[in-house]
């Protein structure tokens, strides 16, 4: 640390405040962010403050608080803490958002309570930082920010890749907009010809509705099965051995790939377990409030082997007489208000929501021709390569930013030194 930076109590460069709601209070499709102890920001349409702080979570039943940055118009919950710089021309906000990311391990040792963990304002109030001059901190937050900005990106190019693909089969597959062009004479617009002869003229009657003549209704039991993962034992869990398992903590981003919390296991498991990169796999539990994890498909990634599923995850399973070109509008259908209202319907249980397969492979789909889902693969195959490509990015500069943050607050590493590595990866 250099002799210019000054070791300080947070209490002596921050204050603390609390917002005045109740979780309850947030409001769908609200105007403003609504901060509570949850990692996922909720919405609301009132706002009680218009400042740039850092957001700090008051309490979590693990003790892992949720902290993040915000600038602009804001509400929040009473046990969430507000944090602003006493001294905007000493201290940089941005600076003490990384400050206080890199405190969140110690203070869940620091928390109190037993089934739920609480951070005090006396606890907040000693902690012990350092802190170097405003130009310091401000040149450390610019480079820790440019590698969150780059993440985000990555993140929403993702989704607008995603939301392509959903955009695509919505309208090949749900809304038939291909099939009522050419029931009208119309021109189809952004088919080629080829995909354009895929598609019938008209319709039939069917136990759905009205679907693509010659289209067939099967039941998904018909074209995949579902594998339930393996029991497994929590002594047998490790960091950084074993083989990866995929378990319900994959589920809780909404991402293609489940790259989110992937668990190392060094205890046993059986072939009918194993999972590979492309795997179709689905969420067959859930304990979360609006039950939006049961039933949610994911891809497993490439470059994770061995690896395997684990019993609160079904492995899809599809018949070989179907192709592997299945696997795109399957993950779709699986993503259809229908096949999410069978699954929570059907779900048993009370505290812990159980998937029976039998239900789902009682689940009726309209299935195009083999020809038309070879097409639809082939659009969605380097959209989902990208997608995984990004994720790969991504996780890189996340742990290059996990790395490099402790080290740049603490003034062990310098600016140069950092953006050398920054280059190095990008390289």
């Amino acid at each position: 640390m250099s002799s210019d930076w000054a070791i300080q109590r947070l209490e002596n460069v921050v204050s603390f405040k609390t917002g005045k709601l109740d979780s309850n209070a947030a409001e769908k499709g609200g105007i403003y962010p609504f901060f509570t102890c949850s990692p996922t920001t909720s919405e609301i349409n009132t706002f009680a403050f218009d400042t740039e702080a850092v957001i700090l979570a008051g309490n979590n039943a693990n003790g892992v608080f949720a902290t993040k940055y915000y600038s602009g118009k804001f509400n929040a919950y009473q046990r969430t803490y507000v944090i602003e710089p006493l001294d905007p021309e000493l201290v940089s906000c941005k600076y003490m958002y990384y400050v206080i990311s890199d405190l969140v391990g110690h203070l869940k040792e620091l928390s109190v309570g037993t089934a739920t963990k609480f951070l005090t304002k006396t606890i907040l109030n000693g902690l012990q930082i350092s802190l170097p001059p405003k130009s310091k901190q401000d040149e450390i937050a610019e480079l820790l920010s440019t590698l969150d900005d780059r993440v985000e990106l990555l993140r929403e190019t993702n989704t607008t890749l995603e939301a392509i693909a959903q955009t695509l089969f919505k309208s090949w597959f749900v809304d038939f907009d291909p099939v009522h062009a050419k029931a009208k004479g119309l021109e189809l617009e952004g088919i080629d010809a080829a995909t354009a002869e895929l598609f019938p003229d008209s319709f039939e009657e069917s136990e759905l509705g009205l679907v693509p003549r010659g289209w067939a209704e099967v039941r998904l039991g018909q074209i995949c099965s579902f594998q339930k993962g393996c029991s497994y034992k929590g002594d047998g869990l490790s960091d950084d051995q074993g083989a990866y398992m995929f378990n319900l903590g994959c589920f809780n981003s909404p991402r293609v790939f489940a790259f989110e919390k992937v668990k190392r296991y060094t205890g046993d498991f059986r072939d009918k377990h194993c999972v590979s990169g492309g795997d179709l796999i689905i969420a067959n539990t859930d304990m979360t409030q609006h039950r939006a994890i049961l039933g949610r498909p994911l891809l497993v990634p490439d470059g994770m082997a061995p690896s395997f599923v684990s019993h609160h995850v079904f492995k899809v399973v599809i018949s070989k007489a179907c192709g592997a070109e299945i696997k795109h509008f399957l993950f779709f259908c699986f993503l259809q208000p229908s096949f999410r209202e069978r699954a929570v319907g059907y779900a048993t249980g009370t505290t812990v929501l159980a998937l029976p397969k039998d239900a789902l492979e009682q689940h009726i789909i309209t299935l195009p021709g083999h020809e038309l889902l070879r097409a639809f693969a082939d659009c969605c195959e380097p959209i989902f390569s990208s997608i995984q490509a990004n994720e790969v990015q991504a996780k890189t500069l996340t742990k290059l930013r996990d790395t490099l943050l402790p080290r740049l607050i603490s003034g062990q590493l310098h600016l140069p030194e950092a953006e050398a590595q920054i280059e190095a990866v990008y390289a």
